[in-house]
């Protein structure tokens, strides 16, 4: 399943969606109709847990295309949001995830040329994401470094508390793409979060791709480029710590809960490490995507 956070006009409320071809269907709307309580909300719906999915799956297969009147809207006429438009708590980051860009960071930024031996964990506050097509903010009081990194999210389904890596998969309850903004020369003292923490920084979307449309997360092409010129495109099996290893990690010591996301890292290919280096200015265009979810595009604006 492709669920959506969107809106039907400016004025209304955001409502959750399920795609079906071009059309949004509105889940709680569709519930309704058949005496089924299901949310409106992105984060409600995921703390359901599966039997929320298994619900809603049987409803679509009943609806067979007959949709509630007015809770089935073409794509084109909706605003659709970052999936979880609030996350309830902090992004967990990962830095340095790809082999060939721990080498381009330790060429351009100074950091380690060896291979990382835990994950390198970072967070992006609530306030980072936004929604498809919305502006990311160029501050150039603050940084004349402003980079691109695609990323991979994972959204957690259940509840994951010291985790095996072997029962890690069965807590994501699907994927979606990020873009990880980075002020390169807002790092302070090693310490990354006002870096990649900024508003706007996390550009999110356009869905969630549940987990069982995507059993193994290691096998996904991801690619960005900048007024439509190429610059990442890699693999997610080339990822250093794998889907699986980041939950069992994390979970170790910090509990995961539903909604929580994980941005996996981004390949090589970003501005700090091309010769000579590219930053992202007011009037530039990025985009990007991630094979089997779908793509974002975002323009850069002076804030």
């Amino acid at each position: 399943m492709r669920l959506v956070s969107y809106r039907a006009s400016v004025e209304a409320e955001s409502r959750l969606g399920v795609l079906v071809d071009r059309l949004v269907v509105d889940v709680a709307m569709l519930g309704a109709r058949a005496g089924v309580a299901l949310p409106s909300r992105m984060l409600d719906f995921i703390e359901l847990g599966p039997v929320a999915l298994a619900e809603l799956a049987a409803l679509l297969d009943e609806a067979k295309g007959r949709w509630p009147v007015g809770g089935a809207l073409p794509l084109a006429d909706v605003r659709l949001l970052a999936p979880i438009p609030r996350p309830r708590k902090n992004i967990f980051g990962i830095g340095l995830n790809y082999i060939d860009h721990v080498a381009e960071s330790a060429a351009a930024l100074d950091t380690s040329p060896d291979l990382p031996k835990k994950p390198v964990i970072f967070s992006k506050p609530p306030t980072t994401v936004i929604a498809p097509g919305e502006p990311i903010v160029h501050v150039a009081a603050i940084t004349q470094q402003l980079d691109w990194e695609v990323e991979l999210a994972a959204v957690i389904g259940t509840t994951a508390k010291r985790v095996e890596r072997a029962d890690a998969l069965a807590h994501v309850f699907g994927y979606t793409v990020m873009i990880d903004v980075s002020a390169r020369d807002n790092r302070r003292a090693g310490q990354w979060i006002y870096s990649k923490g900024q508003d706007t920084f996390a550009p999110m979307g356009p869905c969630i791709v549940t987990a069982d449309e995507l059993p193994e997360p290691q096998t996904m092409d991801l690619w960005l480029t900048v007024n439509g010129v190429e610059k990442q495109r890699s693999n997610t099996s080339h990822m250093l710590f794998k889907v699986d290893e980041l939950i069992a990690d994390i979970s170790q010591g910090i509990t995961l809960e539903p909604g929580d996301i994980i941005a996996t890292g981004t390949p090589e290919g970003v501005g700090a490490g091309r010769t000579p280096q590219e930053w992202l200015w007011p009037g530039d265009v990025v985009e990007c995507g991630v094979e089997g979810i779908g793509t974002l595009r975002h323009p850069i604006v002076a804030g």
